[in-house]
């Protein structure tokens, strides 16, 4: 086949390619049910399951290895910053059995300075890179996901 033959069946593909595209786009829906041309509307704001720390129960795993969930708001909580960290006021090593509150784990903790007593790891210094409150919110589509469950404050 010489040139400008090729480049017509090239052109010819790509062309019935664009309108099979177009044609076959009509009534195509996402998971959620919209129109897939529609803007993504932000979902509704939903409840944190717990308010206040220390006035709900751990929230049991949905798997093995899965992060514990925090069963309170964080909301109101400063920014965690290199210096300051507010999770350790009532999770801390120092203070824990005091506040009542689950101990920071020791998958968290590495040697201070000098051989001095555990401190948080930077690496596992912002919590909540793994740790997430829950939200009391549906499952945005229909899963029968069942992962091993792990009783809520099993340690790990």
């Amino acid at each position: 086949m010489n040139k400008p033959g090729i480049t017509m069946v090239v052109l010819a593909a790509c062309a019935l390619a664009g309108w099979l595209t177009v044609a076959g786009a009509d009534g195509v829906q996402t998971l959620r049910g919209a129109d897939v041309a529609t803007a993504d509307q932000a979902p509704a704001e939903k409840p944190v399951t717990g308010k206040r720390p220390g006035r709900q129960q751990p929230i049991e795993r949905g798997f093995d290895g899965q992060p514990p969930l925090i069963p309170h708001a964080v909301e109101n909580f400063d920014e965690i910053t290199s210096a300051d960290n507010q999770c350790l006021s009532c999770h801390g090593l120092d203070v824990f059995e005091k506040k009542q509150a689950p101990r920071v784990g020791d998958s968290h903790l590495g040697m201070g300075d000098g051989g001095a007593p555990q401190v948080v790891d930077n690496a596992r210094w912002f919590c909540t890179q793994c740790h997430v409150p829950q939200h009391d919110a549906p499952p945005l589509v229909e899963n029968d996901f069942e992962g091993q469950r792990t009783p809520a404050g099993a340690a790990r």
